[in-house]
């Protein structure tokens, strides 16, 4: 199943898994790690238009959003050195890695401060799923582990993650603010080509 029919059968697989079971974490999670570690396990799918780094952030392209904003999928484009400011999701996420190298740094109120501390420090590779839950492990840093190429990480949602408010940290403070991530690109990859697919 070469190209994006991968794409493909992840989509209607997860939206067969939230019709029976609902979005709640709870109800889906490990069902969906299963679905997504499947999806990161062959490099062959991601249509190079959702691949492409820029050279000053970050890039966030949506894959597919869920019409009743139940999930999303979205590719994380990483270029050298390139990271996120500590921030949360507020919906549960998983994060497969398909190309390259990333390292999530949880942070945590410190006792009796609102300031955050950086705790335990994760390296995901090619294959590998790490995961984010509103509650309890929801606020990190990711950043590409690697000095001198792009990364690439497949992110799924438990909601449509470029529309959500949420927030962003000073770790020294703890003070939040408010943020929308929208999307990289106004357009998602076509899950229905001319020809074989």
């Amino acid at each position: 199943m070469p190209g994006i029919a991968r794409l493909r059968r992840f989509v209607a697989d997860m939206t067969r898994l939230v019709e029976v079971h609902g979005h709640a974490e709870a109800d889906v999670a490990d069902q969906a790690r299963d679905l997504l570690a499947a999806l990161v396990a062959q490099d062959d799918w991601l249509p190079e238009a959702f691949a492409v780094p820029d050279p000053s952030r970050y890039r966030q392209y949506l894959l597919y959003a869920d019409p009743l904003e139940r999930f999303s999928l979205v590719s994380f484009v990483w270029g050298p050195g390139q990271q996120t400011p500590v921030h949360d999701h507020l919906v549960w996420g998983l994060v497969g890695m398909l190309r390259g190298a990333e390292t999530e740094t949880k942070y945590h109120r410190g006792p009796g401060t609102p300031a955050l501390r950086a705790g335990e420090s994760t390296l995901l590779q090619p294959g590998m799923v790490g995961a984010v839950s509103p509650d309890g492990d929801d606020i990190h840093v990711v950043a590409n582990a690697l000095a001198d190429q792009s990364s690439i990480s497949i992110h799924l949602y438990g909601g449509n993650i470029g529309r959500i408010e949420r927030h962003v940290f000073d770790p020294q403070s703890g003070a939040a603010k408010s943020f929308v991530s929208s999307y990289s690109a106004d357009v998602v990859p076509n899950l229905w080509p001319a020809g074989p697919a």
